[in-house]
């Protein structure tokens, strides 16, 4: 079973993740594309990685807006590494088609 993170792990590791924040024991980010199609480039790119690591995102689309929200089941639905790494790894893609 995965370890959760304390309030102070997980604040610290936002520092390092500009846009990201944490609400309702999750890791959340918007992101705002120029068109559908951009948006879901982003998705698939993001969805390789993540099935790469074995840990999935909750991924809501509507047109050009796409909003992520990162936790880990096995640690009873809380914020653990896993989470901060695969924000890390999402923050790096180029999605641009």
């Amino acid at each position: 079973m995965a370890t959760p993170l304390t309030r102070d792990d997980i604040d610290s590791a936002l520092e390092a993740l500009p846009g990201w924040s944490f609400e309702g024991d999750k890791l959340q980010r918007e992101y705002r594309f120029q068109s559908f199609k951009e948006a879901l480039s982003f998705i698939v790119r993001i969805g390789m990685h993540a099935e790469e690591a074995n840990h999935h995102p909750e991924i809501f689309n509507v047109y050009s807006t796409v909003r992520l929200a990162l936790n880990t089941h096995d640690a009873g639905g809380k914020v653990t590494a896993k989470d901060v790494d695969l924000a890390k790894v999402i923050e790096g893609v180029n999605w641009s088609p």
